[in-house]
């Protein structure tokens, strides 16, 4: 099998794809890439690796969404995060020298 090598019109390819696969570009760009993937045997299994992953995403659905933090755990995380910024050193600005105007 011959060794594949990407040229500039791979990575057009790889960087029109998502618009391509959502049929979000205009008809010349659709079959230029469709030309380019009729003849570039890595170019298309990327894309239709690409097209199932996108398809299998949309398919998913969480059999259970996670409950709302509680009041306790809000608390906390808020508690935890008020003393991370006491400890942070405060920061000192810079002072202006007045013999310098902005």
């Amino acid at each position: 099998m011959e060794q594949h090598h990407h040229n500039e019109k791979c990575q057009e390819v790889f960087a029109l794809l998502s618009d391509y696969l959502n049929l979000e570009l205009p008809p010349q760009a659709c079959q230029d890439i469709a030309a380019h993937l009729a003849g570039c045997p890595p170019c298309i299994e990327f894309a239709e690796s690409l097209r199932k992953t996108v398809q299998l995403c949309r398919q998913y659905q969480p059999a259970e969404l996670p409950e709302p933090i509680g009041q306790e755990a809000k608390a906390q995380l808020l508690n935890a995060y008020q003393r991370m910024l006491s400890a942070r050193p405060t920061a000192q600005l810079p002072r202006k020298d007045p013999d310098r105007s902005s």
